[in-house]
């Protein structure tokens, strides 16, 4: 098994995954398009190796995987990743076409012919934090203060994000605090932080201690604290059906997890009494 690869800045782990046969390239289009899923392997050399790709009949398209290729291992020139950009839309309009078709409707009508693409985009925009990172959005916004004895605490911060094991939305409210340690953070860039974690396919779980992390790690401050509520709708509209229930998660690092004194103090603000 390859080793889970580990990005400090986004505090997530992820393992490697193989390149997926599902970029829809010139390649793809040359030779007739790809209106289904199953026909991603007709089209798509595999394995895409350099042996296949100088064996090639149309060396040209081929090199539009290469760069798919290039792409999910790191490439991220800007003329490159526009390209890329826009195949992906493709390929993933093509998957939802075909969704679609399996889930008993016809793709092609009225109603219908947009939504691939406009869905693709959503889709895209939903997860868009896995393209951005917490450094990127706290930008320098951090700053010297005396303030070591006192609590910021950001309060019913919304939030959105997307459950992973039925890819339907999970949505509450996020409470941060966190003891000072000479260093302060800009206010949005709480929020900013939260949005990183939240546009990603996400447990709840994972998303309150991963904002938790971040801030630590950014700051080194006394102690963080994060708790989130939130409605599921896999628990709503699916399964259990339950359309009053909520879940609450917390996260308590340093003076936090220590003192029950500022535990408390910090669950009664984010609580308003």
């Amino acid at each position: 098994m390859s080793p889970a690869i580990i990005d400090p800045d986004d505090l997530s782990v992820h393992a490697p995954q193989p390149i997926p046969n599902l970029y829809v390239s010139e390649y793809f289009q040359k030779h007739g398009g790809v209106t289904s899923l199953l026909e991603l392997d007709r089209v798509l050399p595999t394995p895409l190796s350099e042996e296949s790709t100088s064996n090639s009949e149309d060396e040209a398209s081929v090199s539009s995987l290469v760069r798919d290729r290039q792409f999910l291992e790191g490439d991220r020139s800007d003329d490159f990743k526009e390209d890329n950009e826009k195949t992906k839309l493709q390929a993933l309009a093509a998957a939802i076409k075909v969704m679609i078709s399996c889930l008993g409707d016809d793709p092609e009508r009225e109603g219908l012919v947009k939504t691939p693409e406009r869905y693709a985009k959503a889709l895209l925009s939903f997860t868009r934090g896995y393209h951005t990172t917490v450094t990127e959005v706290v930008n320098d916004a951090i700053f010297h203060e005396d303030v070591s004895e006192d609590m910021v605490v950001g309060k019913d911060i919304e939030v959105f994000s997307l459950c992973e094991h039925h890819l339907v939305p999970f949505m509450g409210k996020i409470h941060v605090g966190y003891i000072p340690n000479g260093r302060v953070l800009g206010l949005s860039k709480i929020a900013r932080i939260v949005e990183v974690f939240a546009r990603r396919l996400q447990i709840q779980e994972r998303l309150t201690r991963q904002v938790a992390l971040a801030i630590e790690n950014i700051l080194k401050p006394r102690g963080v604290a994060v708790v989130m509520e939130s409605m599921h709708l896999c628990m709503v509209m699916r399964g259990v059906e339950k359309t009053t229930s909520s879940t609450t998660t917390s996260c308590m690092l340093g003076s936090f997890k220590e003192q029950a004194d500022l535990r408390g103090e910090f669950l009664s603000l984010v609580k308003g009494k």
